[in-house]
C-alpha cells in the first residue's frame, strides 16, 4: 500500500506548496481535493487545459501521482435537475482528471433528504452513477463512490450498489466515518470487497450525543488494527490516503503538523501490523 493525503489538510496551500511539502514529507501520492481555497479546481489557471499538461509534469517530475480528484459532485436529491448538475460538476472534474493520470473522480451519495425515502433515494443515486461511469468510460476514468453520510455503513453502501454492474463504479472506503457515527467495526463484507479502490484514514474520539473529535493519527479510537486486517485479507494494494479535514475542521492542528505526523504514525504502524 502507498500513501497519499488530501489536500482538504492544507486548503489554502497552493499547488507547488502542496508538492513540496508531499516529497518532504515522504508521500507517494496527491489526492486533490482543494487548492488555493478553491475546490473547483478548474477555476484555477494550473488545471485549465493550456497548463493542465505542465501542471501534470510538474507533479510527475517529483516522483508523485494524483491518486484522485475530489469533486464535491452529490446525487441525493429528488429534484433530476439537481442531480444533472451535479453530473456537470464531476464531469468538469474528470476533464481535469484525465489531464493529470488520475484513475477517478470522488463522488457522495450521500444523505436521505426530508421527505424523500431510503429506497429512493438509492435509486437516484444509482442511476446517476451509472449515468457518470457511461460518461466517462472513454476518459477511462472511473467513478468512485466514497463511504459518507447516510451510506456511510458496509451494510448500507453493500445496499446501495448492490444493483451495479458497472465495475468501473468503485468505492473509496472511510470507515471512520461509520464508526464516528454508530460505532461500526472497519470490517469489510464480501458484498463490496471487489469495489474497494482508495482507502481515506483518519482517527477520532467519539464524544457523548453523538458527537466526534478528530485527533492525529494513533492518538484516538479508531481501531485501525481490525482495519489493516481487513485490508489484508482482501489484498488490497491500492493507495491509503490521510485525510485531515482542516478545511471543514480549523480547530485541526496545521498541516505542518499533521501531515509529518502521519507517515511517520504509519511507518510504525506497518512494523506493528
Amino acid at each position: 500500500m502507498k500513501t497519499s493525503f488530501s489536500t482538504l489538510a492544507c486548503p489554502d496551500w497552493s499547488l507547488s506548496e502542496v508538492i513540496t511539502a508531499a516529497v518532504r514529507y515522504g508521500y507517494d501520492g496527491l489526492e486533490l481535493r482543494v487548492i488555493s481555497n478553491e475546490l473547483d479546481l478548474w477555476n484555477l489557471p494550473e488545471f485549465q487545459p493550456l497548463l493542465l499538461s505542465e501542471t501534470n509534469r510538474s507533479i510527475q517530475d517529483q516522483g508523485l501521482s494524483v491518486v484522485c480528484m475530489g469533486s464535491s459532485a452529490v446525487f441525493h436529491s429528488s429534484s433530476a435537475q439537481e442531480r444533472e448538475r451535479n453530473l456537470d460538476s464531476a464531469l468538469r472534474m474528470a476533464d481535469v482528471a484525465a489531464g493529470l493520470g488520475a484513475p477517478a473522480i470522488r463522488v457522495f451519495g450521500d444523505r436521505v433528504q426530508a421527505g424523500n425515502g431510503r429506497e429512493d433515494t438509492e435509486v437516484w443515486i444509482a442511476e446517476s452513477l451509472l449515468k457518470l461511469a457511461e460518461r466517462l468510460e472513454p476518459k477511462k476514468i472511473q467513478v468512485w463512490l466514497e463511504t459518507h453520510g447516510d451510506f456511510a455503513t458496509a451494510s448500507e453502501v453493500s445496499e446501495l450498489v448492490a444493483g451495479i454492474s458497472n465495475r468501473e463504479v468503485g468505492l473509496i472506503w472511510d470507515p471512520a466515518n461509520a464508526f464516528a457515527q454508530s460505532g461500526d467495526s472497519p470490517l469489510i463484507p464480501s458484498s463490496i470487497s471487489d469495489r474497494i479502490r482508495h482507502v481515506h484514514l483518519k482517527d477520532l474520539v467519539r464524544e457523548g450525543a453523538g458527537g466526534m473529535r478528530y485527533v492525529l493519527s494513533g492518538e484516538g479510537e479508531f481501531p485501525f488494527e481490525t482495519m489493516f486486517a481487513s485490508l489484508h485479507e482482501i489484498s488490497f494494494s491500492g493507495f491509503v490516503s490521510f485525510e485531515w479535514e482542516k478545511l471543514w475542521h480549523s480547530e485541526l492542528s496545521p498541516p505542518e503538523v499533521a501531515l509529518p505526523h502521519f507517515t511517520n504514525w504509519w511507518k510504525n504502524a506497518l512494523k506493528r501490523w
